[in-house]
């Protein structure tokens, strides 16, 4: 019996998320199902392909060997589809793409209604986290990664940069007085972030530099959390301008130190796997994003 595709894609899941149940929710199976796959798949091939035990999974030679002539075939499968749409001129499949909160709540769902509207053949699936994940773990095709990237083995596709500002909201300023330099600031309420702890660098030019890092007295792992203390007068936080523009235009948060502020500004960058042939699909939204980010980065500056 020859396997097929399917036995292929759950042997390569397998491998990709350490293990089989990790892949078996990847996958949308049981446990049992995956591991009979994989017992049915050797059965054919007459061979073994992992060594199992009940803590670890280790690839047999035979295995590593079928496992890369295994993503090989299933590369040129989804090449092969990708090509059939490219003649139809009508990109199509499934397109995964994982952004922090609140890039996607408010960079990117905003357009989601027109990119659907240009490919209507294109199934979306937007998963948001706030730190940063392993894309083939979470079978993700893209990811918007704010910050500096340091991830080698990734393609990264520039998008834009948001600036950094202070803000309040006008009662929290009104209760406790707006700071007018650096001593009055660091007794106000600082909202910052649990982690990573760069992002609790500020830029606030003072005697010593540019930056300032700072000791919040109120954090969160979310910038849409931190967005919100900050309008809920919970005190000063440090936030980009794409989640934050229309707060300050709305009057919702004001500048705080503006004249102190350096100019910060956070890199935005889509990454995905280096692949010889760039899936369609995941061309037509980087397009797409790229054009209506430097529209709307620049307008928020």
């Amino acid at each position: 019996m020859k396997a097929h595709s399917d036995e292929l894609k759950t042997f390569a899941t397998v491998i990709d998320c350490g293990s089989i149940t990790a892949a078996a929710e990847q996958l949308g199976l049981t446990p049992s199902a995956v591991s009979r796959a994989l017992s049915k798949l050797e059965e054919k091939l007459g061979t073994t392909l992992l060594n199992r035990t009940t803590r670890r999974m280790k690839l047999t030679e035979e295995g590593e060997f079928f496992l890369e002539n295994a993503r090989h075939i299933l590369e040129q499968m989804d090449a092969l589809e990708e090509r059939l749409a490219l003649r139809q001129q009508s990109p199509a499949g499934r397109l995964r793409i994982n952004a922090a909160s609140p890039f996607m709540l408010h960079a990117v769902v905003p357009h989601i209604g027109a990119f659907r509207e240009r490919y209507p053949d294109i199934e979306l699936q937007l998963n948001t986290n706030d730190l940063n994940i392993d894309l083939l773990e979470q079978s993700t095709d893209i990811a918007i990664r704010i910050g500096h990237l340091a991830d080698s083995s990734l393609h990264a596709r520039p998008l834009g940069s948001s600036r950094l500002n202070l803000l309040a909201a006008p009662d929290y300023l009104e209760r406790h007085g707006a700071p007018t330099n650096l001593e009055e600031l660091l007794g106000h309420s600082l909202l910052g972030f649990t982690q990573p702890e760069a992002l609790n660098v500020w830029p606030i030019r003072h005697a010593g530099g540019d930056t300032l890092t700072v000791d919040p007295s109120l954090s969160a792992s979310s910038g849409e959390t931190l967005r919100q203390l900050a309008i809920g007068g919970q005190g000063i936080a440090c936030l980009a301008s794409f989640m934050t523009c229309d707060d300050i235009r709305a009057g919702r948060l004001v500048r705080v130190l503006p004249e102190m502020t350096s100019e910060r500004r956070q890199p935005i960058h889509a990454v995905y796997y280096r692949n010889s042939q760039l899936a369609l699909r995941i061309q037509c939204f980087l397009d797409f994003i790229q054009e209506r980010l430097a529209q709307s980065l620049h307008a928020t500056g």
